[in-house]
């Protein structure tokens, strides 16, 4: 059975929920641009050692077909070890609410405290790696060498000649993409100087031909960041391991005695 207003598996604990986007970035551009949040939730046991599966849900208020807009919402809850998961591979997205500002945090509790506290353990080259793969990829399709050139607003592209929110993708994910590899650290919202040049492009002060152009250097540097930045190789995967189980044996002996019981249980003193 599932929450009516997220869908969430009914018993989900949500250990954290925040501003992701634009809004955090610091680049967002008024008109432009909607709410984005993401949640990340411990299912109940019987969704990790039974017959279901959940990891996913995604809520949003525009109708079912329209594109988002301002003022609409659009949340992403992952389980927790989804999240886990993809932010151990460096997904640039999952680091996001490991570093958002207090302002930022809509809800969290102990556990949320607990990941934010403990984010060093996701850290490493494979989130250099995944950055420059996701810059890459964008660049390209930016500059028509991959499926299209223009992206998906065509409002832009008839106003600017390119979709430059697109565009400012790019840009933010060279500059976050080295500044994580060299100091460990990413600034939410960016530093003054780089949102300049992300807003520059997202309100067409940036020819195409000037975006991609510092794109370019941003891959370079990037690149060069990977080989001599301090982070490890790898995530720590046995600490994520450690912090996964005792979260979710902490979690489930809370939900336990929230829910439910069944008539089995009750009879044999398992009410609460």
């Amino acid at each position: 059975m599932s929450d009516p207003a997220t869908n969430l598996p009914k018993g989900s604990m949500v250990i954290l929920r925040a501003v992701v986007g634009s809004t955090v970035h610091g680049t967002n551009v008024s008109q432009q641009d909607d709410r984005d949040e993401m949640a990340l939730a411990i299912e109940p046991m019987h969704y990790v050692i039974g017959m279901r599966h959940w990891e996913t849900t995604v809520f949003r208020t525009a109708p079912e077909g329209v594109k988002s807009g301002p003022g609409d919402l659009d949340l992403v809850i992952h389980s927790l070890r989804k999240f886990c998961r993809l932010a151990a591979k460096g997904n640039p997205t999952m680091q996001l609410p490991l570093f958002v500002p207090e302002n930022a945090i809509v809800q969290c509790n102990e556990l949320g405290r607990e990941l934010i506290a403990k984010r060093s353990m996701f850290l490493s080259r494979e989130c250099g790696k995944a950055f420059l793969g996701y810059m890459m990829a964008q660049k390209a399709r930016l500059a028509g060498e991959q499926g299209g050139r223009h992206g998906s607003r065509p409002d832009l592209v008839e106003r600017y000649g390119f979709d430059t929110k697109y565009a400012g993708h790019i840009i933010r994910l060279g500059y976050q993409g080295v500044e994580l590899m060299t100091t460990g650290h990413l600034s939410l919202p960016m530093r003054p100087e780089h949102c300049d040049d992300v807003l520059a492009v997202r309100t067409g002060k940036w020819t195409l031909e000037r975006t991609l152009s510092r794109a370019g250097e941003l891959e370079r540097d990037l690149r060069d960041s990977l080989d001599t930045g301090p982070l490890p190789e790898r995530a720590d995967e046995d600490a994520i391991n450690q912090f996964l189980q005792v979260a979710y044996l902490r979690a489930w002996s809370v939900l336990w005695h929230r829910l439910d019981p069944s008539p089995v249980e009750r009879v044999h003193g398992f009410s609460t």
